[in-house]
């Protein structure tokens, strides 16, 4: 009887936003449209139930907004979370009283081990107690009950997950101290958690914390979404990327996009504990699909002249270019393939030396090395290109990191559909470099194809978008200066 409450007042709030629940063959609950929704427009908006910053040793961030600031000051009493100003600790105040509490009677040196995953748990059990107690208001749209409606997977996970999931359970018995906690539940819920909490990014897409949102996790996946989730502030938004007719279901991506079917398939499955059966990876095994794994994740033909996908022969000798018919002796991709693998090792002690002008010469010479093994399209070579980039703009090498960047865009236009916030991201880095160059003809082009992506991903009163398109504007007008100071000549 409380499931059939929970479900009619669910649908009942949902109605008023033009969407339903329902069941769909081989996915369970699923978000339907009971309206045409077009590119652009925000099919759902919640606030999480509850959320924790990604602080770490290196970078804390604000409870309240998530901001990172020099500003943030520590909660007095618990010495483990931080503030920007005493607005957000207000706001925060019913919620962390009773975490802070159980916090302060830690030793100081176990709640330097409290981890952002341990404190979610701990938020969302004292925010069950305090919605259970009235302190704290419940709607249709946010309770415990819509928690305890999703899918855990207990009976998916492996023995040492379900060992590591009783162990944390341990761990948030001994920071709450109740006397009539369930150690099983808390367990069910970290399940939970890893199938249905999402990372909370910022407007660019870097990781800032994460947060559980009851509704938002009934949309299913899909290798080619209709929709994206992206946040504002804390705020998850739902944006359609393209028309989702009346009564269609609503799809985001739970992975990222960008890689065979098979590696898709491997990861949802691993996390997510289904089989996506999505339009995209329906297609597996068949001639375009293999043409097009061999291409994002396969080898180059041995011609730099041809751009042909190569696949292994029938007699193991090597891989022959579908293009031009010339085969790729075995030992030589071998060879190769070897070396990129002692090189990426080489970077990744690189890396934990933090000498940036070390970095990116391995890092070169990795890309040296792609470019002679992988197809010019290859997602692995696209990540390295990306990695060259934020490194050369750490030491302001603008010059450069614009060369690098320019190389990936063909890429990322293949491998993302038209409206991918990604995509749209990195024609912003392009533009942004290309205006600092004095380059203002082609900052204009790189600019507008980022505002045109961004705006139906992220819309256009976010302080991050209203940032882009001033930037457009500034360059255009910058454009016609230039026109008439010529002309005046």
């Amino acid at each position: 009887m409380e499931e059939e409450e929970l479900r009619s007042q669910l649908q009942a709030a949902l109605q008023n936003q033009d969407l339903a629940v329902a069941n769909v063959t081989d996915k369970g609950r699923s978000l339907i449209t009971c309206k045409d929704f077009h590119p652009g427009d925000v099919i759902i908006s919640q606030e999480p139930y509850v959320c924790v910053p990604n602080n770490s040793s290196t970078q804390s961030r604000c409870d309240g907004c998530f901001i990172s600031s020099k500003n943030l000051k520590k909660c007095s009493k618990c010495q483990v979370v931080w503030y920007c100003s005493s607005t957000c600790q207000k706001l925060e105040w019913k919620l962390h009283r009773v975490e802070c509490d159980a916090l302060s009677k830690l030793a100081k040196d176990r709640r330097k081990h409290v981890t952002p995953s341990l404190r979610l748990m701990v938020k969302l059990l004292v925010r069950r107690k305090l919605q259970f107690e009235k302190i704290v208001p419940s709607t249709a749209t946010d309770n415990y009950r819509l928690v305890g409606a999703l899918v855990s997977h207990m009976k998916d996970i492996d023995e040492k997950q379900v060992v590591l999931y009783a162990q944390m359970a341990n761990l948030v018995n001994l920071v709450l101290q109740w006397p009539d906690i369930n150690l099983k539940d808390i367990a069910e819920n970290f399940s939970k958690l890893a199938c249905n909490a999402h990372t909370i990014c910022d407007s660019e897409l870097r990781p800032v914390g994460t947060g559980l949102y009851p509704v938002v996790s009934i949309i299913n996946h899909s290798c080619l979404p209709s929709a994206v989730l992206v946040f504002e502030g804390r705020l998850a938004v739902v944006r359609a990327v393209q028309h989702i007719p009346k009564g269609s279901e609503v799809l985001i991506s739970y992975i990222e996009t960008a890689g065979s079917t098979m590696e898709r398939r491997k990861a949802l499955k691993q996390q997510y504990f289904f089989t996506c059966a999505c339009p995209r990876c329906s297609k597996m095994g068949q001639e375009d699909d293999i043409r097009e794994s061999a291409i994002l994740e396969g080898y180059r033909c041995k011609d730099n002249r041809c751009n042909g996908f190569v696949l292994r022969d029938s007699d193991d000798r090597g891989f022959v270019c579908q293009q031009c018919g010339l085969l790729r002796n075995k030992e030589e991709v071998k060879k190769l393939a070897a070396e990129i693998i002692t090189t990426s090792d080489r970077a990744s002690k690189c890396t934990s030396s933090r000498d940036t002008l070390e970095d990116i010469s391995v890092y070169k010479l990795i890309e040296k090395l792609q470019r002679k093994l992988c197809h010019p399209f290859s997602i692995s070579l696209m990540q390295t290109r990306d990695k060259l980039l934020k490194m050369l703009m750490e030491i302001e090498d603008w010059r450069e990191a614009l060369s690098y960047c320019r190389l990936t865009i063909p890429i990322y236009q293949r491998v993302y559909p038209e409206f991918h916030p990604l995509l749209g991201l990195q024609y912003y880095t392009c533009g942004k470099l290309e205006w600092l160059l004095g380059d203002t003809e082609n900052a204009i082009k790189s600019l507008t194809k980022a505002v045109d992506v961004l705006r139906i991903t992220h819309g256009t009163n976010t302080s991050f978008m209203k940032e882009l398109i001033m930037k457009l504007d500034e360059a255009c007008a910058e454009r016609s200066h230039i026109r008439a100071s010529r002309d005046d000549e």
